[in-house]
């Protein structure tokens, strides 16, 4: 900690008076500055000590002279009495008391250079202990990001060195890591000053805490945000910089090796592409530890680059294992398993749109991302957030029938299903819908429904008996589901 005034003033060996502003004793001596200039502002950093004996001073230009180092930021002013001046000026004192600038009597027995060097051995002293606070600090730092902390451990050692909150935000302003955990909420308090932010630092203040934003030196461009009840001191702000070094390199090889892994998954969604899955449902296997269970539905998601990359970062973040896998291909994000999940992320990114395939079974993927691909276009001309391939293909032909036509149809077919399910005895409408839409897998359709597939199957025997169709002709199935696109526009 810095000498300050109190402290000096306190060493009997320099037998030191106080005459003006006891009260501001507490500031920090950066150095000692000798002169006899009245004006002295030019060769002034401030925070100094400034010495005098006076020679140019008197009771009528005193007081400008204390006006003129208030302005140059000196901490304080020791004046040598015993030589020009048997007492310090009264007008200096008065005035000085007034301004809030503490002034020290100096002896005559005491030299200035005895002040100097109490103040040198002070700030020497200092440095020091800055200097091995800041190499202990960096070895602390240092330790935890080559040690399986990783980027999160740097971020809580940080917390703990500075006596703060630290949080590390991504590209897109995202929390990734906080510490302490409830600081979480003090992202939002920067948001401006982020938006503000290109590169390099930016001080601000949130609520009674200093908050420090710096960018790191990585092309993920993620930034690192401290915040203290006090400034940072030359060690801090030391320690504060070697964490951005450590961060920016371990988000650099993070990112290298989630590049690295993103253009494997575009491999083996080629692959699939190629007919080639056995290769890479076993590959799939080996780093993920699994696949999507079968049947897929596959989906693409069309969009701007930037949309893209953030919806596989979200991908990355939820750490879905087998329950989804992931892949780019072309213009599109390809998909496999946990539909929902991936529109919902989607629809949280913003800009971009999906299309959903047909399930298809792991040879069929082909099939399935043709399918997806083109609900995707079709989303994307409709400005549409999700559009499935069944439902646009359906779109599609009854845009060459008659509507009139088509709606009597609808109705003439579906009357005994809406009248049975009126009698609330059934849900045949929705279940025929369901299974359709699964392409009669029992399972699949049961488990949308929240039913067993027997109470499936016996429900699918009722429309059956009650339209007098044979539901295991595919003909049949497709005026079924004509009937209820036409039902579901109007």
């Amino acid at each position: 900690m810095a000498l300050t005034l109190r402290a000096l003033s306190a060493e009997r060996s320099l037998g030191l008076r106080v005459r003006a502003a006891e009260a501001e004793l507490d500031r920090p001596i950066g150095w000692v500055h000798p002169t006899e200039l009245t004006d002295p502002q030019a060769f002034l950093e401030g925070g100094e000590l400034l010495l005098t004996t006076g020679l140019s001073l008197d009771e009528e230009n005193s007081p400008g002279y204390i006006r003129r180092l208030v302005d140059a930021g000196v901490a304080g002013l020791g004046f040598g009495v015993g030589l020009s001046h048997d007492t310090i000026p009264q007008s200096l004192v008065d005035t000085a008391a007034d301004v809030g600038l503490p002034v020290l009597e100096v002896p005559r027995k005491t030299p200035f250079i005895a002040i100097t060097r109490a103040v040198s051995r002070a700030v020497a002293a200092d440095e020091y202990a800055s200097l091995v606070r800041t190499g202990k600090g960096q070895q602390e730092l240092t330790r935890t990001a080559v040690g399986k902390g990783g980027p999160g451990g740097v971020v809580r050692k940080l917390a703990k060195l500075i006596d703060g909150w630290v949080l590390l935000l991504d590209s897109a302003g995202a929390v990734t890591e906080a510490s302490p955990a409830s600081a979480r909420h003090s992202a939002d308090d920067v948001r401006e000053d982020l938006a503000r932010l290109r590169a390099g630092t930016l001080v601000t203040a949130v609520g009674e805490y200093e908050v420090v934003l710096q960018t790191l030196d990585t092309r993920a461009r993620g930034v690192l945000v401290v915040g203290t009840r006090e400034s940072l001191d030359a060690a801090e702000q030391h320690i504060v910089n070697t964490a951005v070094s450590l961060l920016s390199l371990a988000l650099e090889q993070n990112r290298e090796h989630v590049v690295a892994l993103r253009q494997l998954r575009s491999g083996l969604c080629d692959l699939l592409a190629a007919g080639r899955t056995e290769l890479a449902v076993r590959t799939m296997k080996t780093l993920w530890g699994g696949v999507p269970e079968a049947p897929w539905s596959v989906l693409a998601v069309a969009g701007p680059a930037g949309a893209r990359r953030a919806l596989t970062d979200a991908l990355d973040a939820e750490a879905l294992g087998e329950k989804v896998f992931f892949g780019e291909s072309g213009s599109f994000v390809i998909a496999l398993g946990a539909v929902e999940t991936v529109t919902r992320l989607a629809f949280r990114v913003g800009g971009l749109h999906t299309g959903v395939s047909d399930p298809v079974s792991i040879v069929d993927f082909p099939v399935g991302l043709r399918q997806a691909r083109q609900a995707a276009e079709a989303a994307k001309s409709e400005r549409a957030q999700v559009v499935r391939y069944a439902d646009h293909a359906g779109r599609g032909f009854l845009e060459m029938v008659d509507s009139q036509a088509a709606q009597a149809f609808s109705d003439s077919l579906l009357a005994p299903l809406r009248q049975h399910d009126e009698t609330g005895r059934g849900e045949l409408v929705a279940s025929l819908t369901c299974w359709l839409e699964h392409h009669g897998h029992w399972d699949l359709a049961s488990a949308r429904l929240g039913v067993h597939r027997h109470t499936l199957r016996n429900r699918m025997r009722k429309v059956a008996e009650l339209t007098g169709r044979d539901l295991d002709s595919p003909g049949v199935r497709a005026e079924f589901w004509l009937a209820l696109q036409v039902s579901a526009r109007t």
